[in-house]
């Protein structure tokens, strides 16, 4: 339907077709003519309709269509207006599931008179109880991202709250090492608590995932988190510099103002001496899909112990030769059980020596996003090529490795 007036004697017409089919509230006849004088709720458009027809009114719960669930807005608003006590939000929408048998009605009416322009019963539903609510509790309807999607199942005068994630960006240092980046579930019983790991149902005592979220759950009353890191360090790796970005997504929050910088503060002192956080501020989820497929060059220093003294004339070509240098990476052997096993071309940009004494020398490597460090040093037995042990002609490997820079951003 084109046609924009009720003055047109073909909008009347055909109302009085279907009306005299199909006896109908006011607010599902209105429906069917949703684009005659846009901006008119339902019911009026529906009753102006109706009086055109010199038809007398009935009564929603007589409504062949929606059997008075039109009527029922108001009860639906009041049941997520107290399913919403004790969240914290600025914008909502409202979704809902309506009866089936209404639905088939509602198609069998739309294909018996091909009104391609009837708006379905459930906008209306959406739309009037989030009118409601914004009224009651001076929210916005958002659309793009909401903090709360309402889903009213109208078949059981239930609500459902879908609480949107919170997403907090930061970066941080490790100063201890040990300390695996997420929490790492205990291999005997995958997390559910036995004696080898004494029944905490973890293989490490904390991580950098715990020692950050143990305060936001605490300030969010969030029922459960998710890290999302810029890549991992070695568990035995400090995280140094200005840190590694992560983003820390917090799963239906009850608050969701936070001071952050009172937050950051409280971290460091609850995880002080092995972790520190900075820069938080918030972000969405969109920052998570960046940093995950993100390929920022890392920079380490790395301490490597020789079986022999290194020497350094031979040490200076070796790492000459490394500059800009394309290598080969078979899944290492320590990583094997949790990677799939293939072959990883990584290239090194840059290498230099910050000091040699005898078998001890420390280098400061940058290079490409994923590579091992420690496999460039030892060679895996082979499976990385070119690698430090090989070139000098001296088994080697790392002592203590640190990643000092995540560059890229």
């Amino acid at each position: 339907m084109n046609e924009t007036t009720f003055f047109d004697v073909e909008i009347v017409e055909f109302a009085e077709k279907i009306f005299t089919i199909y006896r109908l509230c006011d607010s599902c006849l209105g429906r069917l003519f949703a684009q005659v004088e846009k901006g008119m709720l339902n019911k009026k458009r529906g009753s102006f309709l109706r009086k055109k027809l010199n038809k007398k009114s009935v009564f929603p719960r007589n409504c062949w269509l929606c059997e008075g669930l039109t009527e029922e807005v108001n009860e639906f608003a009041a049941v997520a207006e107290e399913k919403l006590r004790g969240y914290e939000f600025s914008t909502f929408l409202v979704g809902s599931k309506i009866d089936e048998e209404i639905c088939e009605r509602e198609q069998k009416l739309q294909e018996t008179f091909h009104l391609l322009d009837a708006e379905p019963i459930k906008v209306e539903i959406n739309r009037e109880v989030g009118k409601i609510l914004s009224r009651k509790t001076g929210k916005q309807v958002s659309f793009d991202h909401p903090d709360i999607i309402i889903v009213v199942d109208t078949r059981f005068n239930h609500v459902e709250l879908q609480i949107s994630s919170l997403f907090i960006y930061g970066r941080y240092m490790k100063k201890m090492r040990g300390i695996p980046q997420t929490r790492w579930p205990c291999r005997v019983c995958t997390g559910k608590g036995c004696r080898r790991c004494g029944f905490t149902g973890k293989t490490y005592e904390t991580s950098v995932e715990e020692l950050i979220a143990a305060k936001v759950l605490e300030a969010t009353r969030g029922e459960d988190e998710a890290f999302h890191g810029c890549g991992r360090e070695d568990i035995d790796a400090l995280m140094l510099g200005d840190g590694r970005p992560f983003v820390l997504e917090i799963k239906n929050p009850r608050v969701r103002s936070l001071d952050l910088r009172m937050l950051e503060k409280k971290i460091n002192e609850y995880a002080a001496g092995k972790v520190v956080v900075k820069n938080l501020g918030f972000t969405d989820k969109d920052e998570v899909k960046r940093i995950k497929n993100a390929s920022f060059p890392k920079v380490y220093h790395v301490k490597v112990v020789a079986e022999n003294d290194i020497p350094e004339e031979k040490l200076n070509e070796v790492v000459d030769s490394l500059q800009g240098k394309i290598i080969q990476q078979l899944t290492p052997l320590r990583v094997a059980h949790r990677r799939s096993l293939k072959t990883r071309e990584k290239k090194i940009h840059h290498c230099r020596i910050l000091a040699l004494d005898g078998k001890n020398v420390t280098l400061e490597i940058r290079a490409e996003s994923g590579t091992y460090i420690k496999e460039l040093v030892s060679g895996d037995s082979g499976r990385t090529q070119p690698n430090i042990s090989e070139m000098l002609g001296i088994p080697c490997e790392v002592k203590e490795l640190d990643v000092v820079a995540v560059e890229g951003e």
